[in-house]
């Protein structure tokens, strides 16, 4: 297989609201802190041990209003993306490091209360990249 892939598929819970951020122009992005677990049992105690990565996450424009709107902390959420890793200096001349997951498409898997009493929960706000974004490709269908 020649060529990369940078993929990215997270199913976890929101450790915070997203944040927003608004740019001259109209942009904005939205970010937030995404939780997964993994549980095992220790062979040799036979405790059960809970472990938790933190993943910074990053939606733009349309995806972040949609974010914002919907989702609180707590709440399940579906991601695929890709990592991108940035850096940058603080006024004190210190250099940053972060890296983060670059939200392409997401499914709301439980949403703020009011959603669902509102509208049911079998309608769950998703998002996929719009077409312009999106690889072109020659497949026929």
């Amino acid at each position: 297989m020649s060529g990369t892939l940078n993929k990215v598929m997270l199913i976890g819970h929101l450790g915070e609201d997203v944040k927003m951020h608004y740019f001259d122009g109209g942009n904005c992005i939205g970010r937030f802190p995404l939780a997964t677990n993994e549980t095992y049992i220790n062979k040799s105690t036979n405790e059960k041990i809970t472990s938790t990565e933190w993943h910074n996450l990053v939606v733009r424009n349309k995806a972040a209003e949609i974010c914002e709107k919907y989702l609180t902390k707590g709440d399940k959420i579906y991601v695929e993306g890709r990592i991108k890793s940035r850096q940058w200096q603080t006024e004190d001349g210190v250099t940053k490091y972060t890296t983060e997951i670059q939200v392409t498409e997401f499914t709301f898997l439980s949403v703020k209360k009011e959603i669902e009493s509102n509208r049911g929960i079998e309608s769950k706000p998703s998002y996929d990249a719009p077409a312009s974004m999106m690889p072109e490709n020659d497949l026929p269908f």
